[in-house]
């Protein structure tokens, strides 16, 4: 591992509610995190993932330490990442704990696939992702973790959901593109644009 050598500044200290606030200007796809086999599974919605590699095909995922799927993922060496669909609102709802549902209890209510690793995937999802853990860093509170995709499921659906200061927010390319045309300030005759 290459690391850079710096000195931190640590004079003036972020606090966790401005880091916060400032975050919440960041747009972030929904996914659903799941973890475990059987009867022992768990999940929890999501911004953090992202794309690492295409060759070969990796994400990274970033999970509280104190999650009750950062065990299970570290147990098993494997999870799940299921990107939600624009009409899957109370997934994503049941599995940031809304309404007090844990571990198994996430789950009732939509239809899931078992993977190759053992994992649940969301039937549905705009894509589904059966991951190996390939490598978790440990930093702060969190888990950086990095997963080989080993198996890849995906839907017709084209409208996805988002998040977006602290509220969910639904993206449909063919619906968000008529109405930008709708309100598009005509371009011809003026110069420079």
């Amino acid at each position: 591992m290459n690391v850079v050598p710096r000195d931190l500044m640590t004079e003036i200290p972020v606090s966790s509610a401005d880091f916060r606030g400032a975050m919440r200007h960041l747009t972030g796809g929904v996914s659903v995190i799941t973890a475990g086999r059987g009867k022992d599974i768990t999940g929890m919605t999501v911004t953090s993932v992202s794309s690492l590699s295409v060759e070969p095909p990796t994400l990274l995922v970033s999970i509280n330490r104190d999650a009750s799927s950062f065990p299970l993922i570290k147990r098993h060496g494997a999870f799940g990442v299921n990107i939600l669909n624009a009409d899957q609102l109370d997934v994503a709802e049941r599995f940031s704990g809304k309404g007090g549902l844990k571990g198994a209890d996430r789950f009732k209510g939509a239809t899931w696939v078992t993977a190759v690793s053992g994992v649940p995937l969301l039937a549905g999802a705009l894509s589904a992702f059966d991951c190996e853990v390939e490598e978790i860093m440990e930093r702060h509170s969190h888990g950086i973790i990095i997963g080989r995709v080993r198996d890849i499921r995906n839907s017709t659906r084209s409208a996805a959901l988002a998040y977006w200061h602290g509220q969910y927010v639904a993206v449909d390319q063919d619906e968000d593109a008529a109405r930008l045309a709708e309100v598009s300030v005509p371009t011809h005759g003026r110069r420079g644009v």
